[in-house]
């Protein structure tokens, strides 16, 4: 099993390029399940999330090809109309193979995700929407099996903000009679980036990026050409692992108008940010000020910034407060930070950290995706060396990160 050997105390600089964003590209390669049609897919990222929904795809009937980076789907041939627990529990975005396979064939079946190391992600928004769509979906043998003549154009009020039910729902809809009306949905740039796809695919959605989307149903999809979005949190993460260890870096290919929240508070750091239409220069030199935030869904502070932004506030200047409202045991990186040297104490769903002027390195391990960046972050920021273990966590969302980051001057390598 693979490690990351990371020798602390580099500072960084030099260029980055960002990668497509994770949690755009695997709803928008599911979107191919909509079309018979080709999709030309450029700018997505090479992870293995990415290659399990791949793999997941391909056993479906859809054909896939790489063409020099640059993905073509063709969802002609799709057949087989099942996601098996064997793909489902390794990757919970499977689920959103459930929406396009009902839309365009009437029927799926597809096993019910796992559970979660971060905390519990019920599915069953997304179950209801479809029901109220008309479909019959029964619950057996840990799958859902689903089945819809035709789904109809209604009005879906989610009990809570899911990014995946929107998801889910939305590519649903396009293909639904009638007009669906989706209130309370998600609006995170990854949404807005699916959305942007089906509209290109000849959908008819209005309300993109707000809270309430209108989508005319249409008796087909056709194929398009799509580039996936920036990363969001890729940028991010990269910007805190500057402010930690001071350098002078630019991240190429980022979208600054997405990161507004966190982009905010790194400037209450004191981190110098200079943007451009799609870079950001990040300069840091010394300790940073102490950051307290809370979590919540977009336009707000993102779940998935919460654990670098905790590295990060480890060896600042002073004490913070970090309140997760998104996921109920998202604090597993905490003990993993506090054997670096750390001093996090947890009161509920608030972390409260107190700002140290060192960390050393020690071998820690990685229990969720996220976690394992801030392990990094705090591995670059320490003196001595840290050994990170469990890295394929790392691996399902980003793209080479110890390869970019050694392109900046980092002392970082994966080692068996």
């Amino acid at each position: 099993m693979d490690k990351l050997l990371i020798t602390g105390g580099k500072r960084l600089a030099g260029d980055i390029t960002i990668s497509g964003a994770k949690n755009a590209a695997l709803p928008i390669l599911c979107a191919g399940l909509l079309t018979a049609d080709t999709l030309v897919l450029s700018n997505v990222p090479k992870l293995q999330d990415v290659a399990t929904m791949e793999k997941l795809l391909s056993q479906m009937g859809l054909s896939i090809k790489d063409n020099a980076g640059t993905l073509e789907l063709c969802g002609r041939d799709v057949s087989n109309l099942e996601a098996p627990y064997e793909m489902v529990k390794t990757m919970r975005a499977s689920i959103l193979v459930l929406g396009p396979l009902l839309a365009r064939f009437g029927e799926a079946k597809v096993s019910l995700p796992g559970g979660c190391a971060i905390g519990s992600r019920p599915v069953d928004q997304h179950i209801k929407g479809l029901q109220a769509m008309g479909a019959e979906i029964r619950i057996e043998a840990g799958y859902i099996h689903a089945r819809a003549k035709k789904l109809k154009g209604t009005r879906i009020v989610t009990d809570m903000i899911t990014v995946t039910g929107t998801e889910n729902l939305l590519m649903a809809a396009t293909l639904a009679e009638g007009d669906t009306v989706l209130e309370n949905a998600a609006r995170e740039p990854e949404v807005t980036d699916l959305a942007n796809l089906l509209v290109a695919m000849g959908a008819q959605i209005e309300g993109i990026g707000s809270d309430r989307l209108l989508v005319h149903g249409v008796s087909a999809l056709h194929g398009a050409s799509h580039s996936v979005i920036a990363d969001r949190i890729e940028t991010g993460t990269f910007l805190c692992a500057v402010a930690a260890t001071g350098g002078d870096v630019v991240l190429r290919h980022a979208r600054t108008d997405i990161l507004d929240v966190a982009l905010d508070k790194l400037r209450e750091a004191g981190v110098i940010l200079t943007t451009g239409e799609d870079w950001i220069r990040v300069q840091m030199a010394g300790r940073t000020k102490p950051v307290s935030f809370r979590t919540t869904e977009y336009p707000g502070f993102p779940t998935d910034m919460q654990a670098q932004f905790m590295a990060m506030n480890c060896i600042a200047e002073g004490n913070s407060r970090v309140t997760e409202t998104i996921f109920e045991n998202r604090f597993m990186h905490v003990q993993e930070l506090n054997r670096l040297g750390a001093a996090i104490e947890i009161d509920g769903h608030t972390a409260i950290v107190q700002g140290v002027s060192g960390l050393i390195g020690a071998p820690v391990m990685a229990t969720d995706l996220r976690a394992s960046a801030s392990l990094v972050i705090a591995g670059l920021a320490a003196s001595g060396q840290t050994v990170i273990d469990r890295i394929y966590h790392l691996d399902r969302g980003y793209d080479q990160m110890e390869v970019k980051l050694s392109a900046v001057g980092a002392d970082i390598q994966r080692i068996k």
